[in-house]
């Protein structure tokens, strides 16, 4: 029986725009995924999950069938396993054989909230898995591999920017096929508001897409979230965390006008800002789900708790440990 985790992230600025080959930077934070691989005997793979949203959620399948323990519709159990099946296949390509595992995920990221938890699964699946079976991959290799389960699963609209982030832990920097680290990253103490939704990452993707194309000033904002990133690049290594903050303002005004926001986020930042945090923004696809905000104080955290729509609020600093085993 092998444990690995990874960890959650936030988006500090840039997505949407890391679709259309632009920078960004996405960073860890302490919030993780955890499985255990167990080795069996069959080639069947068998998943169970604990806190996560179909808790107590187990299915059981191989050859072609799929038996759930848990009265919800078919494609639901699909997409719950969806993402563990491509880490047990991307597993099974390395091995060359056809290995059977029971996995187990606990996880403290919440759901499609942006926060990157199907990428962490992903990633500490892989690793768990391959070495439950005696391979050690590189970070940088469960990156790639994780990726193209995302790309699979989300039918090519993923980025390598979730996957490369729980790998490798930090704050790092993410361009098309071009991603890096980013040394010496300032402490960020990031404050996180989530409204207990989920946006419909397809279809947020695909209005961003439609209103590029129509409108050459659309265009323009996408381009403008990487400029962003470039100059927010430079605060980070220099630890200017006011400009980071200011910053983040600019880039959620930028996405609240290519339509990806929500009433419920756009509550929880001008919540946020509100409560003097030094910048606030909405964290992944959007249309529901989490704001990060930048906060050493207690307030933000305090006044989003008080906010209509906010279901959590919770400190998670930057994580600098990407996977890791936990234990073998």
């Amino acid at each position: 029986m092998t444990v690995s985790s990874a960890p959650g992230k936030v988006y500090l600025f840039g997505e949407h725009a890391v679709v259309y080959g632009e920078p960004a930077v996405p960073c860890a934070i302490e919030r993780r995924a955890t499985v255990t691989a167990k080795a069996r005997d069959d080639d069947r793979l068998r998943v169970q999950t604990q806190d996560l949203t179909l808790d107590g959620f187990s299915v059981e399948y191989g050859d072609g069938v799929l038996n759930a323990d848990v009265d919800v519709p078919r494609p639901l159990v699909e997409a719950a396993v969806g993402y563990v099946d491509g880490a047990i296949d991307q597993v099974r390509d390395v091995a060359d054989e056809n290995v059977g595992f029971t996995i187990t995920i606990e996880s403290d990221i919440p759901l499609g909230a942006g926060l990157g938890s199907s990428a962490a699964v992903v990633v500490a699946a892989i690793d768990a898995a391959t070495r439950e079976i005696g391979i050690e991959l590189s970070p940088t290799e469960i990156a790639d591999r994780a990726y193209r389960v995302e790309y699979d699963v989300q039918d090519g609209q993923a980025s390598r920017a979730d996957t490369f982030c729980s790998a490798m832990g930090g704050a790092v920097r993410v361009e098309g096929d071009d991603c890096r680290p980013i040394e010496n990253a300032s402490r960020l103490p990031f404050v996180i508001g989530y409204d207990g939704g989920t946006g419909d990452t397809g279809a947020l993707v695909s209005g961003v897409r439609s209103l590029r194309e129509e409108y050459d000033f659309a265009a323009d904002t996408v381009r403008t979230v990487g400029d962003i990133v470039r100059v927010g690049e430079r605060a980070l290594a220099e630890g200017d965390i006011h400009k980071i903050g200011q910053l983040m303002d600019f880039n959620h005004g930028l996405l609240s006008a290519l339509g990806v926001s929500s009433r419920s986020l756009d509550a929880m930042v001008w919540a946020a800002r509100d409560a003097d945090a030094l910048g606030a923004k909405l964290t992944g696809a959007g249309g529901g789900g989490c704001i990060v905000a930048l906060d050493e104080s207690p307030s933000t955290a305090t006044a989003l708790s008080y906010t209509p729509g906010c279901e959590e609020a919770f400190r998670a600093e930057l994580d600098r440990d990407g996977v890791r085993v936990e234990a073998e």
